[in-house]
């Protein structure tokens, strides 16, 4: 790791045995810092920056990366922007300059933001057709709130309807920092090149100012039951509060989520599909932040079996509070996570987000070898301990997304 006078962080990692190289530019916030009124911004900009710098055209951008054979993308998430590259080791400089020109150069023209609104409407609506989409946005918009981490990533069409280029370049020129911006990369590289490349770059940055911390967000209990008359299936999103993502408990919670609903051999998956054929779909997620987390189930199943599918979790949730999980179960939930974890390590692409998330969330680097030290030391009374803490019934939320007739679910229907 080097840090340029300016702020910027370049982390590298080598990989030897590969011919790629993975490169990202990271942006330390997301859409959890946007207003009411600037709400979806990250992504329109994330979206502004492909079409076009002072000395790129959109078409440029798209073909300078495609005719050596490689990819380029973006992504938004809620507490971070990324734009990527992967290409040939021998092609790193050719594709570091556009990554490094579409970051900083952008032109944010007035008729291509005209544009860009029309392609993110169609993006919403898109999103708004996906009931599994829809029940988990109407979820978090719940279950935080009030506080931008419970709005939409994309935005509402009220809110995109209004940007103008004042608003993009005015966000644009407070976020993307020195301090707020890490380069990492990973793959057949050293990393002095890597770093000669983002001092060509991105040396001459002014500092700008860090970022005021985030506001932390409270949680909600709330049940929320959306009647949508053109869908087949019920959905439904039940969740609790759960730990931040640095903290020192979360191996027991990745666990404890693999237990419930991580894979085909976890409890609600044998439980809710296998035994009683009540749902195609189930599963649990953790969505840990900086300062706040959420452990979420969803299900789809049909408006007859709804309450019977909220009855089966609330029993696997009682179980776990109840008794220590058994030795053979807890070895499979350490063995699956340690084996998705080497696994998804695999490629130059993952290694390299594993090296920005790990500086933006711990501003420490931790190996291979401790994090699976870490899953092995999880214990039985662990994982029951931090079951009686999240199964709470007066903590769950709870939303219902469909055809729902006379279904009535309350509080007391909760009970863990």
């Amino acid at each position: 790791m080097t840090s340029l006078g300016n702020g910027v962080r370049v982390i590298t990692e080598a990989m030897p045995h590969v011919r790629s190289v993975s490169v990202g530019v990271w942006i330390g916030s997301g859409s959890r810092r946007e207003s009411s009124e600037l709400n979806g911004i990250s992504h329109f900009i994330e979206h502004m920056l492909f079409k076009g710098t002072t000395s790129r055209s959109a078409e440029d951008i798209a073909r300078s990366v495609d005719s050596i054979g490689g990819n380029l993308d973006a992504f938004t998430a809620k507490e971070l922007v990324c734009f990527n590259t992967k290409v040939l080791d021998q092609h790193l400089s050719q594709a570091f300059d556009v990554l490094a020109d579409l970051v900083l150069h952008p032109m944010f023209r007035a008729e291509d933001i005209e544009k860009e609104k029309g392609v993110i409407l169609e993006e919403i609506k898109m999103e708004e057709d996906s009931p599994d989409y829809l029940v988990h946005e109407i979820f978090s918009s719940n279950f935080w709130k009030d506080h931008p981490i419970g709005k939409p990533i994309l935005g509402t069409p009220q809110s995109v309807k209004r940007f103008d280029h004042g608003m993009i370049q005015a966000y644009y020129q407070a976020v993307y920092v020195p301090a707020n911006l890490i380069v990492t990369a990973a793959g057949n590289l050293t990393h002095d090149r890597l770093v000669t490349l983002v001092r060509e770059h991105f040396e001459t940055l002014p500092p700008g100012q860090a970022l005021a911390p985030d506001t932390i967000p409270g949680t909600h209990a709330r049940i929320a039951l959306r009647n949508k008359k053109a869908l087949e299936q019920v959905h439904l999103c039940l969740g609790v509060p759960s730990y931040p993502l640095p903290h020192e408990e979360r191996f027991a919670c990745y666990v404890l989520n693999t237990l419930l609903g991580g894979g085909m051999s976890s409890r609600l998956f044998q439980n809710i599909r296998e035994r009683q054929g009540l749902a195609y779909a189930v599963f649990s997620e953790l969505s840990p932040y900086r300062d706040t987390g959420c452990l979420s189930i969803y299900a789809g199943t049909s408006v007859e079996s709804a309450r019977k599918v909220v009855e089966s979790i609330t029993k696997e949730f009682r179980q776990l509070k109840e008794q220590t999980v058994n030795d053979e179960e807890l070895r499979r939930a350490k063995d699956h996570l340690k084996g998705s974890l080497m696994l998804s390590l695999e490629s130059t692409g993952s290694r390299m987000s594993n090296l920005a998330r790990q500086e933006m969330y711990f501003g420490h680097f931790f190996s291979l070898d401790a994090l699976v030290e870490s899953i092995e030391a999880v214990t039985a009374e662990d994982v029951q301990r931090i079951a009686q803490t999240f199964f709470d019934p007066k903590q769950i939320a709870l939303t219902i997304l469909g055809n729902l007739e006379n279904l009535k679910i309350g509080r007391e229907d909760l009970v863990c």
